[in-house]
């Protein structure tokens, strides 16, 4: 009797599960829109950000940005790692109907100084009580990057308030020569925008 229990439940579950399927358009045998189709530039920005936030050594220290033109790709910014920057092109090529990727991500120098804020950057953003809950999640979404003691912040947070005091934290850091703040507020939060 268990087991006849346990396949009805799994039945019950593909059923809801393609049901779920079907009512969201979702069809797995079609492929990507035509390039030709209005929609092809909006499916593929979807499907680069896909690959991109899946990458298994992407962190808060890396910064990437890409550009859609067509079936054309570019990719931009700035890694700690080299194996990041390559695993980012590879998945990018990977795409179906991509058929260029520009790789003008830049690796940034190895230097122990420049680690050493990283890690000090992140303790005084992410360590403030305000400021914890981005910490969670698998990638934070206040990106800290590093290079020659110079600190560029970048990503977006929830409302004018934590982006000041995400600035001001990280000009606490001591042996910084600069920070640069290119936090944005989330978009759809317009009566937090207009402050």
């Amino acid at each position: 009797m268990p087991t006849r229990i346990h396949t009805l439940s799994i039945r019950s579950l593909l059923v809801v599960t393609a049901l779920c399927v079907m009512a969201s358009g979702i069809t797995f045998a079609q492929g990507p829109p035509s390039r030709t189709s209005p929609n092809y530039e909006q499916w593929l920005t979807r499907e680069v950000n896909h690959e991109l936030v899946l990458l298994p050594w992407l962190s808060l220290f890396d910064n990437l940005e890409y550009k859609v033109q067509g079936s054309e790709v570019t990719l931009m910014g700035q890694v700690v790692n080299p194996v990041t920057k390559d695993d980012a092109e590879k998945a990018v090529k990977g795409i179906e109907g991509v058929t260029k990727v520009n790789d003008n991500i830049e690796v940034l120098p190895l230097s122990p100084m420049d680690d050493q804020i990283r890690r000090a950057e992140y303790r005084s953003i992410y360590g403030e009580a305000q400021l914890q809950r981005y910490a969670m999640g698998t990638l934070p979404p206040i990106h800290i990057i590093v290079k020659g003691g110079h600190v560029t912040l970048k990503g977006f947070v929830d409302n004018p308030t934590d982006k000041g005091l995400a600035e001001i934290k990280a000009k606490t850091v001591p042996n910084v020569f600069s920070v640069d703040s290119e936090l944005q507020i989330k978009p759809g939060r317009p009566e937090e925008s207009k402050k």
